[in-house]
């Protein structure tokens, strides 16, 4: 499961590379031609970028004649929702035990 992490986190710190995720999020499937229009990088680095995003199951491919199509994979995130969560119930519990140290202190 770390490892899952890992690759994630590693994947997505690239700022290219998470703003090419971001875009497949919001606009759907794209070709590599369609995201190199937008994305102020050549295509050899977009398709980089893509294939990385693949390696960590992030995007998947569609071929159709010369043209590959990519798509985000949401269930892709599910290790670091997970992750997020699990951070999220350890620093609220931390902080309501300092709550409560507080209030003590204050009587």
């Amino acid at each position: 499961m770390k490892n899952t992490h890992d690759a994630l986190f590693r994947t997505l710190a690239d700022p290219t590379r998470r703003a090419i995720f971001e875009r497949l999020c919001r606009e759907g499937e794209l070709t590599v031609g369609a995201m190199t229009a937008r994305a102020g990088i050549s295509q050899p680095a977009v398709s980089k970028h893509l294939g990385v995003l693949k390696q960590a199951g992030l995007v998947s491919d569609r071929h159709e004649g010369r043209q590959t199509h990519y798509s985000a994979q949401l269930g892709a995130l599910a290790p670091l929702m997970d992750w997020t969560s699990q951070m999220a119930g350890f620093w609220q519990s931390r902080f309501d035990d300092l709550e409560d140290l507080l209030k003590r202190m204050v009587q």
